[in-house]
């Protein structure tokens, strides 16, 4: 019988942690008694099992339980409940990671477009995504239409709305989609660029196929969802039902859980069709730290057999002049998403907006004449972007915080 592995971090005292890994495996199972578990296939096949014990510290454990695969159904929102469904309800208890077994890799499936798809549709290669917001929320759709083209002539590759537009009065979904894209159009005849607009869309899944239908009309080439403000399961079947274009994935909601940030924004995003996943950066406005960056990032990226790598897209707070530095960390297989700080800029919004995609065009080739001269003198780089650092167990979900741009 085939298992996934769940790896659960475990709040306890050290004398106790024993007994709490063996009730773990019972609630995330058969959610049972063990001794009410008389069926010799059943405790086989279907009792979870308790396959190791790390210490991390006096009173905190990491615990490795083999959940059989035939409980998942292969379904999405049964195996997020076989994964963290009554577990979640324990205060003591956090999701940091899973090994995915190939049957339940080919049922999800993945991105459908990855880094080199996204790449393609935009025309850029060997260099650094650029990506910006449209804000504040409230503005009406001729201003967000005027911000979208100014950008677009600036340069920046993709342009998304602000995850907080929706249906709102003020900037009706359909108007302001139609009015978007026009201006990406318009602005696509002057510079010869792919600016793609991004429509962000939110709401019941009735709503969610309207949106879907404008997107399709209107020639839209990229969409913005929030996988865990709609469900993961709603998210799954968007993707790989409803539109035929590049997802860009958004956190919100995303902290209010106790599953660990690369684990839930790197890797099960990716899984269920993420082809960008937007994540807070360290150094902004939040509190994530560099190494779960890190950790984000190789999640998104990494080699997995069967799925596409996913684009990182670090937000929140970030400023042109932190470029350089990020691209240091990140590599170039990243999306930098500067929204707020260009806005500032006024008058001056689309010099501001060429300032940030030339910032990235230059120290992406920057980095790769030091990779090349790293690699012809055999040094080894440091960073992400050398070492693709891997998602497994670096860091325990934080507290809930603002969601990036």
């Amino acid at each position: 019988m085939t298992r996934l592995i769940a790896t659960y971090r475990v709040r306890c005292p050290a004398s106790e942690i024993a007994s709490v890994a063996q009730a773990l495996a019972l609630e995330q199972s058969v959610e049972a008694p063990d001794e009410a578990v008389t069926d010799p296939w059943v405790r086989a096949h279907v009792l979870g099992q308790v396959s190791a014990i790390r210490r991390i510290d006096d009173d905190l454990h990491d615990v490795d339980l083999a959940l059989s695969l035939a409980t998942t159904g292969l379904d999405c929102a049964q195996t997020v409940n076989m994964l963290f469904g009554n577990s979640s309800l324990h205060a003591h208890v956090s999701l940091v990671d899973v090994a995915v077994p190939d049957a339940l890799v080919r049922a999800l499936r993945g991105p459908r477009f990855g880094i080199d798809g996204l790449r393609a549709r935009l025309g850029v290669h060997g260099r650094a995504l650029t990506c910006s917001a449209l804000k504040p929320q409230g503005l009406p759709v001729a201003e967000l239409a005027r911000l979208c083209e100014t950008m677009a002539l600036g340069g920046v590759d993709v342009i998304k709305d602000d995850h907080g537009l929706a249906d709102q009065a003020y900037a009706p979904f359909a108007e302001r989609v139609a009015a978007c894209q026009r201006a990406v159009e318009r602005a696509r005849r002057v510079t010869g660029r792919a600016t793609v607009y991004v429509p962000s869309l939110v709401g019941a899944p009735k709503a969610l196929m309207r949106q879907c239908a404008i997107v399709r009309d209107e020639g839209v080439g990229m969409v913005l969802l929030a996988p865990s403000l709609l469900g993961l399961p709603v998210f799954h079947e968007l993707v790989h039902d409803a539109l035929d274009v590049p997802v860009l994935a958004h956190p919100a909601f995303g902290g209010a859980a106790r599953v660990a940030p690369p684990l839930l924004i790197g890797r099960l995003y990716r899984l269920l069709g993420a082809d960008a996943v937007i994540y807070p950066n360290y150094g902004g406005r939040f509190s994530y730290t560099e190494q779960t960056c890190a950790a984000i990032a190789g999640a998104a990226r990494d080699a997995w057999p069967g799925v596409r790598p996913a684009v990182p897209v670090p937000a929140g707070g970030m400023t042109v002049e932190r470029v350089p530095e990020l691209l240091r960390f990140y590599g170039p297989d990243v999306m930098l998403l500067i929204g707020g700080s260009l806005l500032l800029a006024g008058d001056r919004l689309r010099e501001r907006t060429q300032a940030f995609a030339d910032a990235a065009a230059a120290a992406s080739a920057a980095g790769a004449a030091a990779a090349s001269n790293a690699a012809a003198t055999g040094e080894a780089a440091s960073g992400v972007a050398a070492t693709g650092v891997a998602a497994p167990n670096v860091a325990a979900p934080g507290p809930a915080g603002k969601e990036p741009t």
